[in-house]
């Protein structure tokens, strides 16, 4: 079986092997694909994984052997999965790999958002401490998280993890999601609309994918429900957000802060508005890749691969469509 893997760098840069992978099959790896090349590596195929390569339905239609796309991540919208169901070729994702490591860059976020600790360091080591007249002294307000409220926008296993740890932090707990489980053992939790969440929350933290309903759903009008002193953090997708609403928001003092570890377009484009945007914080989409998170999404993959080849496709996102 040739098992194809379009861009596999960011998953293992040399510190997290191909081996159980290859022990099932005829595996080449290409660090990067840009599109143009898909085709022409993808010949042959049985299996390919990909990450962020996309897949749409011409790719699809033009590889006759091909009978499973594994999808190295959450999130899934890189393939064009309604084209794949028509082939029945099943489409697999890996749910659940970097839960911890996102939803603690989630509070990292938060934390350089309330306590600027970068720009502290930095003042320190140019001299100013030693200078200053006073024993201490601070460079942005220092804001504590106890008793403030943690809006959470879809309340899957990262939004719940969140939630959790900012419960530990004191914080009050309001979350909105598509469907409701039963309310956590939590004090100060409730289920709120998306609207309530926005009006209410002094921080809101996105967990829930991107679909074509809620693309720049994050929009002026949305934010402008927001408190003035309210933060937006984004680990989700960059698309679910309208970027130049959310910098003119944070010019113009609508929000007080965001913390973005995704963008619309990735890599960031040198026009995104949001590159100088007050109070903006823009890491490079990282909060997935704690080398746990990335040893258990490649153990999850060669697991969906082998139930594939196992006659059983697993964590399988078109399995609708391939029943109809």
């Amino acid at each position: 079986m040739k098992i194809v893997v379009l861009d596999g760098f960011t998953l293992n840069p040399g510190d997290n092997p191909w081996s159980a992978l290859q022990e099932l099959g005829d595996v080449e790896v290409f660090d990067r694909t840009d599109a143009e090349d898909v085709l022409k590596r993808s010949e042959g195929a049985e299996v390919i994984v990909t990450n962020k390569v996309v897949l749409n339905a011409e790719n699809i239609a033009s590889l006759p052997e091909l009978k499973c796309i594994a999808v190295s991540a959450t999130g899934y919208d890189c393939v064009d999965i309604s084209a794949a169901a028509e082939r029945g070729i099943p489409v697999c994702n890996i749910p659940g790999y970097g839960t911890n490591a996102v939803a603690q860059f989630v509070m990292a976020l938060l934390m350089e958002l309330n306590h600027r600790i970068e720009i502290h360091d930095q003042s320190v080591k140019a001299g100013e401490w030693t200078s200053n007249q006073d024993w201490c002294y601070w460079k942005s307000p220092q804001i504590e998280l106890t008793g403030q409220t943690m809006g959470i926008i879809g309340y899957g296993a990262i939004g719940s993890r969140v939630g959790e740890l900012a419960h530990a932090f004191g914080m009050k707990i309001m979350a909105s999601t598509r469907s409701q489980k039963p309310k956590p053992d939590m004090r100060h939790f409730e289920w709120a609309s998306m609207e309530e969440v926005f009006e209410k929350a002094d921080v809101i933290t996105l967990h829930c994918p991107l679909t074509s309903e809620n693309t720049e759903f994050i929009n002026a009008k949305l934010l402008a429900r927001m408190k003035s002193n309210a933060v937006l953090i984004n680990t989700a997708r960059g698309k679910l957000v309208n970027e130049a609403d959310l910098a003119e928001a944070l010019n113009t003092g609508v929000i007080r802060g965001a913390g973005l570890d995704v963008v619309s377009t990735e890599p960031v484009q040198p026009d995104n508005p949001l590159l100088k945007a007050k109070n903006c914080i823009v890491t490079p989409h990282i909060a997935w890749a704690s080398l746990t998170a990335r040893n258990n999404l490649m153990r999850m993959l060669v697991s969906n691969v082998k139930a594939y080849v196992d006659g059983r496709p697993s964590n399988v996102v078109n399995e609708k469509l391939l029943a109809k």
